[in-house]
């Protein structure tokens, strides 16, 4: 790594370098992930499968052939529904009754870097290849690196594809839907109504 782009980077440079040493980069890709905006369980999907290699056609379970997985901006990674309030970490000191636990929001405010390393890694198989993908994970909260001199390619997410509705919910929709017309209607024809009668006491006044 040149001494420049070690010097513009502002993070922790001796734990995003730690490990390095110990695994053969001939031959890896450098994968860039941009986690601003992407839900955490597609983002470490996606993830999981580049580290474990089963994007590409030599494939073994047997065989750690992943690449270098980059993330970036792990602060802004969004959850869906109340996840950032109804889920928790837990763990347990040793000690008795020492049972911990931690919310999501206050991990993603004391270190949003482990929420998505623990995500992938809950995704990925529990053998002696674990820890050797683990260290090709590199994960930071902004949007500095300092792999800038390395051949890096930015991943592009796949389109999300959602699901067709099935018909008992379409027709429940498609109900519900002329249900609030009809009644938006009734409403509207209540007003004429009431304007009319208003207007009738004026017109004998006037006669």
């Amino acid at each position: 790594m040149s001494t420049a782009v070690a010097q513009a980077f502002n993070g922790n440079l001796k734990a995003a370098l730690a490990g390095l040493r110990r695994i053969e980069l001939d031959g890896l890709r450098w994968r860039v992930f941009d986690a601003k905006g992407q839900v955490l369980g597609r983002l470490a999907s996606q993830i999981a499968t580049v580290v474990q290699g089963k994007d590409k056609p030599t494939y073994a379970p047997n065989r750690d052939d992943g690449d270098m997985c980059v993330i970036i901006n792990a602060k802004d990674v969004c959850v869906t529904g109340r996840k950032m309030t109804d889920k928790f970490y837990r763990w347990h000191t040793g000690y008795i009754g020492h049972l911990k636990e931690r919310s999501l929001k206050d991990q993603m405010a004391k270190d949003p870097t482990e929420v998505i390393r623990k995500a992938i890694m809950r995704m990925l198989p529990r053998n002696k290849l674990r820890d050797d993908r683990d260290r090709k994970l590199r994960i930071f909260a902004g949007s500095e690196h300092p792999f800038d001199d390395r051949a890096i390619e930015p991943y592009v997410m796949p389109p999300r594809q959602v699901r067709e509705m099935r018909p008992r919910a379409r027709r429940a929709m498609i109900r519900a839907q002329k249900k609030a017309e009809e009644q938006a209607q009734g409403s509207t024809n209540n007003t004429k109504k009431g304007k009319k009668r208003d207007n009738k006491p004026e017109a004998e006044i006037s006669a």
